[in-house]
C-alpha cells in the first residue's frame, strides 16, 4: 500500500502547507490594508490642516482690511500710506496692501501709485465676502504674483505659499483649489492634472501608483497625494521581520509595535509623555529696572528637558502643547516648579515679582485663575508677586479675555500683553482691555540705531504706551546703545541678553542677591498707574 501512503503524506502535506499559508496571507493582506487605511488617514489630516490654515489667513486678512475700511485716516495721505506699512509688517498675511479708487490703485504700502494699475478681476468671492483674484502682480512689478483679497476699498497680496504653510512629510504632494477649480496653492512636486482628477469622484483611495485624498469646506478643495511604492516597501521590509514568529504572536505583536511605536514617536505622543514624565523646568530671565539697574523679578521660562539632557526650545512644543490643549498642565507645572525654586526668595523680598504666560485657552476660559488660587496662599506668595503675560493671539476672542483679566487683576494680578506688536490685535481692543504693561517685542529692539524701515514703529510702540496708561518692558536687549535708548524714552523695565541669559534657580537667587547687594532691593510690584 505504499501508493495510498504517498497520497496521505500528499495531502497531509499539502493540507499543511495551505492551512500555514493562508493564515499568513490572509495576515498580509490584512496589514497591507490597514497601513493603506491609516496613509490615507494621514493624507486627510494634512488636507484638513491645509484647509484650516487658507481659513486662517482669509480670517487675518479680512481683520486687516476692516480695520483698514473702518479706518477714518484720510486715504492715501501720508498718515494712512504709514497705517497700511504697519499693518503689512505686523501681519503675516499681508505682504502689500493696496487701496483702491474707480477700479484703479491708488496707493500702497508702498506709497502712491503713480502708473495706471487696473483693479483685478474677481476669480471668487469666499463666504466672510472676500473678493479673491489669484496671480497678481504686486505694485512694485518684480515680486512674484500673489493671490488678491479685496475687501471694500483695500487689497490685500498674499503670497500663495502662505495658504499651505503647514507640516507635512516632503514626499507628500498637496495642492489647494478654491471656488471653481482655481489652483490657490501647491507644496512638494503636484501632479495638476492628477489633482484637478481628483476635484470629482471618490474622496480617497488609490488610482496607478497614487494614493491621495480630498477634502473640501467652504469653496477649498485640498488633494493630497502619496506614492504607494513608497509605502509598499516600507510595509514589505517591516512585514519580513514579523512573519516568521508566527501567526497570533506576529498579529499581536505587529499591532501593539505599530500602535506604541506611532504614538511614542509622533510629536503628540512625545509631548504628551513629558507631561506625565514632568520632564519640563522652569529658567528665569532677570527683569531691571532701567533707571537704577535694579532687578525687580524675572519671567519664568519654561524648557523641556529630554531624558537624555537635551533642552527643546519652547517654540517647537508650546504651539502643539496649545493645540493638543497639554499647555494647561505645562503651566501648572511651571506654577509649581516657581513655588518650589522661588517660593522662599518671594517671600523674603516682597517686591520681587514672577511673570508667567498664558496661553490663549487660559484666557478664554479663566481656569488658571483657580488654579493660582489654590497653589498661592499655602506658598506665602502674593498675587501681587505674580505678573501674568498673555499674547495678542490670546485675545481672538475679547469679551472671554476682558472677563478673565479683569478677574486676574481683581485678585492683585498685574497685567501685561507680550511680544505686542507681533499679532493682530486691534487698538480699539487694546483699550478695552484691563492691562498694566507693555512687553515691546525684540523684533522692534533690535531695529534701534539701525535706520531700518520699522525703526520708528518701536518709537510709536513707547508712545502708545503711554497714551494708553501702560508700563513698558523692552525684550531681548543686548546692546548698551538698546537700553539708553529706552531709557531715554521713558521704558522703564527691560531684559534680556545685556543683562542676563535666562538663568536656573539658583543662579537666579544668586544675581538677584547680587542685585540687591550692589543696587539695593526691588521697588514695589509694577503696577499701571493709570
Amino acid at each position: 500500500m505504499p501508493r495510498r501512503r504517498v497520497r496521505v503524506i500528499a495531502l497531509g502535506g499539502m493540507l499543511a502547507i495551505a492551512g500555514a499559508i493562508a493564515p499568513l496571507a490572509a495576515m498580509a493582506y490584512a496589514s497591507w490594508q490597514i497601513a493603506i487605511d491609516k496613509e490615507l488617514d494621514a493624507l486627510e489630516d494634512v488636507g484638513r490642516r491645509a484647509i484650516e490654515r487658507a481659513q486662517q489667513t482669509h480670517a487675518e486678512a479680512k481683520r486687516v482690511l476692516s480695520e483698514m475700511e473702518s479706518s477714518t485716516l484720510e486715504r492715501c495721505a501720508p498718515t494712512h500710506i504709514s497705517v497700511m506699512r504697519i499693518m503689512t509688517l505686523n501681519n503675516d498675511a499681508a505682504s502689500e496692501i493696496n487701496y483702491l479708487e474707480n477700479g484703479l490703485v491708488k496707493c500702497s504700502t508702498w506709497g502712491r501709485v503713480t502708473r495706471v494699475i487696473q483693479q483685478p478681476e474677481v476669480d471668487y468671492r469666499t463666504s466672510q465676502g472676500l473678493d479673491v483674484t489669484f496671480g497678481v502682480r504686486p505694485v512694485d512689478g518684480i515680486a512674484k504674483r500673489m493671490t488678491a483679497l479685496r475687501l471694500g476699498s483695500h487689497m490685500v497680496l498674499v503670497p500663495p505659499a502662505r495658504f499651505t504653510t503647514i507640516g507635512m512629510m516632503p514626499e507628500t504632494s498637496l495642492a489647494l483649489f478654491a471656488g471653481e477649480g482655481h489652483l490657490a496653492s501647491m507644496r512638494n512636486e503636484v501632479d495638476i492634472d492628477f489633482a484637478r482628477r481628483h476635484l470629482t469622484g471618490e474622496a480617497r483611495g488609490i488610482d496607478g501608483d497614487m494614493m491621495f485624498a480630498r477634502l473640501s469646506s467652504d469653496g477649498l478643495y485640498a488633494v493630497v497625494s502619496h506614492s504607494v511604492s513608497a509605502l509598499h516597501n516600507g510595509l514589505m521590509a517591516e512585514l519580513m521581520l514579523l512573519l516568521p514568529v508566527g501567526l497570533f504572536i506576529s498579529a499581536f505583536i505587529v499591532g501593539i509595535v505599530i500602535f506604541m511605536s506611532k504614538r511614542r514617536l509622533s510629536p503628540r505622543g512625545e509631548l504628551e509623555m513629558a507631561v506625565q514624565n514632568r520632564e519640563f523646568v522652569v529658567h528665569y530671565q532677570p527683569i531691571i529696572q532701567l533707571e537704577t539697574n535694579v532687578c525687580v523679578g524675572a519671567e519664568a521660562l519654561v524648557r523641556w528637558r529630554r531624558p537624555d539632557g537635551s533642552l527643546v526650545r519652547p517654540d517647537l512644543f508650546i504651539p502643539l502643547a496649545e493645540e493638543t490643549g497639554v499647555i494647561r498642565q505645562i503651566t501648572d507645572q511651571v506654577m509649581d516648579a516657581i513655588i518650589r525654586d522661588l517660593g522662599s526668595l518671594l517671600n523674603e523680598d516682597r517686591g520681587l515679582h514672577i511673570a508667567i504666560n498664558l496661553s490663549a485657552g487660559d484666557i478664554k476660559t479663566g481656569r488658571f485663575l483657580d488654579m493660582l488660587a489654590e497653589k498661592l496662599p499655602p506658598s506665602g506668595i502674593r498675587n501681587q508677586q505674580i505678573l501674568l503675560e498673555a499674547t495678542e493671539r490670546g485675545f481672538i476672542d475679547v469679551a472671554a479675555a476682558r472677563q478673565t483679566l479683569a478677574r486676574a487683576r481683581a485678585a492683585g494680578h498685574t497685567i501685561a500683553i507680550d511680544d505686542f506688536g507681533t499679532g493682530y490685535s486691534s487698538l480699539q481692543y487694546l483699550q478695552g482691555l484691563p492691562m498694566d504693561a507693555l512687553k515691546i517685542d525684540k523684533s522692534f529692539i533690535d531695529t534701534i540705531g539701525k535706520g531700518t524701515a520699522t525703526s520708528s514703529v518701536t518709537e510709536h510702540i513707547i508712545s502708545m504706551a503711554k497714551e494708553l496708561g501702560l508700563l513698558s518692558v523692552g525684550e531681548g536687549i543686548e546692546t548698551e546703545e538698546q537700553a539708553k535708548y529706552l531709557r531715554d524714552r521713558g521704558v522703564g523695565y527691560g531684559q534680556g541678553w545685556l543683562f542676563s541669559r535666562p538663568l536656573e534657580a539658583m543662579d537666579f537667587i544668586a544675581f538677584q542677591s547680587a542685585s540687591k547687594k550692589e543696587f539695593g532691593p526691588a521697588p514695589e510690584i509694577i503696577r499701571a498707574a493709570a
